[in-house]
């Protein structure tokens, strides 16, 4: 069965082509073979107010099952890719990024991969088991992260009183050495 796929990236990368390359890359192979549908955002974010911006993105959310990061330079600075990741894991989204930067964009370059946005978002699984808020780290330390409370649930004893990166649990890939192309499908299905 195909899932539906929520795409997150900095419209930068949709400028330079890079995002494109991976959001279109299903359009030159038969189709149905990449197994999803794109549920991403077009509008400029920042062009809205905070509320307006978290019901675009939670509406666009809705019935999509993985959430695919497409990682670029700067996508983990962006406040509105940070509450996606954080929102699509909160509603139980399976999570997956890609590393766009060695894919040539419009002027035919590639750059050094970017930080990986998953770094950078966490939480504390508390003594009773209860996740109480998500952290992120801007480069300037660890924090309460505010555009979100996170949705009540439990985690099995052995995650108890510690705390977690997302990287931790987030695989991550390169859409030019782990052939992308190819791969884009499984990279879907084998989504944590």
């Amino acid at each position: 069965m195909a899932k539906r796929v929520f795409f997150s990236f900095h419209y930068d990368d949709v400028k330079t082509f890079r995002a494109n390359v991976v959001r279109n890359h299903s359009l030159l192979k038969e189709v149905g073979t990449a197994g999803f549908f794109d549920a991403s955002i077009w509008e400029d974010a920042e062009l809205h107010g905070a509320d307006s911006v978290k019901r675009l993105i939670n509406s666009n959310l809705i019935n999509t099952s993985v959430t695919c990061v497409l990682i670029g330079s700067e996508i983990w600075r962006r406040r509105w890719v940070r509450y996606e990741i954080l929102k699509s894991y909160d509603r139980g989204n399976k999570l997956f990024g890609i590393h766009i930067n060695s894919i040539r964009d419009k002027n035919g370059q590639t750059f050094a991969k970017g930080p990986n946005p998953f770094d950078s978002l966490g939480f504390y699984i508390n003594s009773q088991g209860e996740l109480r808020n998500y952290q992120d780290n801007d480069g300037a330390g660890w924090k309460t992260y505010n555009d979100l409370t996170p949705t009540t649930r439990s985690f099995d004893r052995k995650f108890w009183d510690k705390g977690y990166t997302l990287s931790e649990w987030v695989p991550c890939y390169d859409w030019v050495t782990d052939g992308g192309y190819n791969n884009f499908a499984k990279w879907v299905e084998n989504a944590k």
